[in-house]
């Protein structure tokens, strides 16, 4: 790394973080790659597939479109940043339990997306959640199995939400 990169402080999934990168750097690159935040994926790389979503402060981005400069002092949440002391988010459980997560590639934008879903309509209709999904590409499961996963995780609590308070 050279010295002459900026300090870049973001925090991420709660804790604080500081990584020295060039600043044109997609923010995919430094989760991945300075950060070892390796849920987040690479699909396209054109910010078509969403494979990439992560939250940035609280709104939902593809972070191969995001210079990390532009990221600077902000909140990030990651899939990673989902599950809480090891017990994993009503939507993470939903996947596993209704069949939402096949290949893995999709998952980790979908979850996102789904996560920034319920954070402003805890209980959505078919119409908002093929919406709210509909920057986020799956070539295995055929999109049931997914919004299903999203009914079922809104279905499951009175607050679907209930970890979403770490993201804050």
């Amino acid at each position: 790394m050279s010295a002459d990169w900026p300090a870049i402080d973001l925090v991420v999934n709660g804790d604080r973080r500081s990584v020295q990168a060039p600043p044109m750097k997609r923010l995919l690159d430094v989760l991945r790659e300075d950060l070892q935040l390796t849920g987040t994926k690479e699909g396209c790389g054109e910010g078509e597939c969403g494979s990439c979503s992560v939250r940035l402060n609280g709104e939902l981005v593809n972070s191969c479109l995001v210079p990390v400069l532009q990221a600077h002092g902000a909140r990030i949440q990651t899939v990673e940043g989902l599950a809480i002391d090891g017990d994993l988010h009503p939507l993470q459980q939903a996947f596993l339990n209704c069949g939402g997560a096949q290949c893995g590639i999709c998952t980790p934008g979908m979850l996102m997306a789904a996560t920034h879903l319920l954070a402003s309509n805890p209980h959505p209709t078919m119409t908002e959640i093929r919406e709210g999904l509909a920057g986020n590409l799956c070539r295995c499961t055929g999109f049931k199995r997914i919004f299903d996963s999203v009914i079922s995780a809104a279905a499951q609590t009175q607050d679907p939400m209930a970890n979403e308070a770490h993201a804050r």
